[in-house]
């Protein structure tokens, strides 16, 4: 069968449909070649024909997915304006979810995964995700706008994929004859804000109150910090026992003292995870001002955290790697605490601070953009626990659109 044949390339196609699923459902580490030739319907021995190893399977998967929201963000950018073009790319791209959602397109992988994947393909993966950076960053640049510094753009375009990317988490819990209207009220979130028109967030408390900051190189806090550094940079499988060990100048058998596996690490990295995010929240729903105000005072806690020496928080994409009933009460979790957020919108709605909006949709905006801040540093050069705040966070809360008030400003000087 050569390679150029319709059937050759069918057959391929449905191996990498068929890979997509199982990775979506175990993860990387869970799925294996044997398991995906069942799920197609094929002989072991037939896939290894396309892709010799699971890691040429995996690495496939990703640019395939990769490209996919790439061609999503190449065609939004067609568009003239900023908010034509941020509607266009998310509509696209949750429409393509919805024909994978009703059986009509063939799955796609999740990027939870992009920094597990070994040489020699690591380089060209982590090559298609910085391209895809600078796709979905093009669409901030239309014509006529303002550009915004090299920082503000950056954690703009961060935020506008990690929002998209972050959808695959939540989507599942409406029908897919809806995306088209979840992808409109993201939009709208995005491009407008939550505050009232006129309301910006008040400056506030960055500060959580915490125990254990000051805790010895040695003890279990210590571990679940390098552990949650290490998964958060190299993935599941690159947070090696041996590198966790190393980082702390401990050994093996010192990690096996506090941690009898990795798997019960990574839950108790997501624990305190959870414990930090908790603490944020309920310090915003406890204080006074507005739902707006509260809102933003959890949001910079948590930046301050993700910033600090004290953080990062695990990436939630790291769930893949638990065994079976560990993942579904992480992910159980990891909803209400993303729910959680709504309680403070819909205060701030009823005080008028916070616009009317859904709350549910902008709750997991809130949520994915806490998420994907331990990544900041990656994409934007100088952000600090001092910044992080205005130049990433600010766009939810007053729109994503940089320069609107300094065109206005440009445009009335011109007609006087």
């Amino acid at each position: 069968m050569t390679h150029g044949t319709a059937r050759f390339r069918d057959k391929r196609e449905a191996i990498l449909d068929g890979a997509a699923r199982l990775f979506n459902d175990r993860g990387v580490k869970g799925g294996m070649i044997s398991d995906v030739a069942r799920s197609v319907g094929l002989a072991t021995n037939s896939i290894t024909y396309y892709y010799r190893k699971k890691e040429d399977l995996v690495a496939a998967c990703l640019l395939r997915s990769l490209e996919a929201m790439g061609a999503a963000a190449d065609a939004a950018a067609l568009q003239p304006t900023v908010a034509e073009r941020v509607r266009g790319f998310i509509q696209r791209y949750l429409g393509l979810l919805a024909e994978i959602g009703m059986g009509r397109h063939a799955e796609l992988i999740v990027f939870s995964d992009v920094l597990t994947v070994t040489p020699p393909h690591d380089a060209a993966v982590i090559a298609a995700y910085n391209q895809l950076f600078r796709r979905v960053r093009r669409l901030l640049d239309a014509p006529g706008t303002a550009r915004a510094d090299p920082a503000a753009r950056n954690a703009r375009a961060h935020l506008l994929l990690s929002t998209v990317t972050w959808a695959r988490a939540w989507l599942p819990r409406y029908e897919p004859d809806d995306y088209a209207r979840v992808a409109q009220r993201v939009a709208d979130i995005l491009l407008d804000g939550i505050a009232a028109p006129g309301r910006v967030p008040a400056a506030g408390e960055a500060e959580l109150p915490l125990t254990g900051s000051g805790d010895s190189p040695r003890t279990r806090e210590a571990y679940l910090r390098a552990a949650t550094r290490l998964v958060n940079e190299h993935g599941y499988r690159g947070a090696s026992v041996d590198r966790i060990s190393a980082v702390l100048q401990l050994t093996k058998g010192s990690f096996y003292h506090h941690h009898e596996t990795k798997e019960e690490l990574i839950a108790a990295c997501f624990e305190r995870t959870f414990a930090v995010m908790r603490a944020a929240q309920a310090a915003a729903l406890a204080a006074p001002g507005s739902g707006l105000d509260r809102l933003a005072m959890a949001c910079r806690m948590l930046l301050a955290f993700q910033m600090s020496p004290r953080g990062p928080l695990l990436r939630i994409t790291a769930w893949t790697g638990l065994p079976d009933p560990l993942r579904t009460e992480t992910r159980r979790t990891m909803g209400r605490l993303g729910d959680r957020f709504a309680t403070l919108l819909i205060d701030g709605m009823a005080d008028g601070s916070v616009r009317v909006a859904d709350p549910s949709i902008a709750a997991q905006v809130v949520n994915g953009m806490i998420n994907a801040a331990a990544e900041l540093e990656r994409w934007v050069r100088g952000i600090d626990a001092g910044n992080a705040f205005e130049l990433y966070a600010m766009p939810v809360f007053t729109g994503l659109e940089p320069a609107r008030e300094s065109i206005l400003h440009r445009t009335i000087t011109r007609v006087r």
